[in-house]
């Protein structure tokens, strides 16, 4: 083949094993399937999951999905970690720490309650 293309073909014992794309390729192809955090008012199953059978709260349960720690979440809310360990332990955090937890975990504030 001599037309030049954005796939590399790696072989390994003169056999094909991988194709190499360009990342924007793959998002074209792909991006659809790719998980991303929800945007409606929707809880996923795994969140529930924590929250059911760990007893975690919710704001606890959406971290642990999101695979964030309590010092990153703390960071971007501007409180202190043990201000968020606090927070994750109540059942129903004040609106106005929700709306920043929300904002914080870029899920709906809907998904808190």
């Amino acid at each position: 083949m001599t037309t030049p293309t954005n796939v590399q073909i790696i072989e390994q014992g003169g056999k094909p094993m991988f194709a190499v794309i360009p990342y924007v390729d793959y998002l074209a192809a792909f991006g659809h399937l790719i998980s991303k955090p929800k945007t409606d008012d929707t809880v996923p199953h795994e969140v529930m999951r924590y929250v059911l059978r760990e007893d975690y709260s919710l704001a606890r349960a959406w971290r642990e999905y999101l695979g964030l720690t309590q010092d990153e979440v703390a960071t971007k809310m501007g409180i202190t970690q043990s201000a968020l360990a606090q927070i994750e332990m109540s059942s129903k955090p004040r609106k106005a720490t929700r709306q920043k937890l929300a904002e914080a975990l870029g899920i709906n504030v809907e998904q808190l309650i």
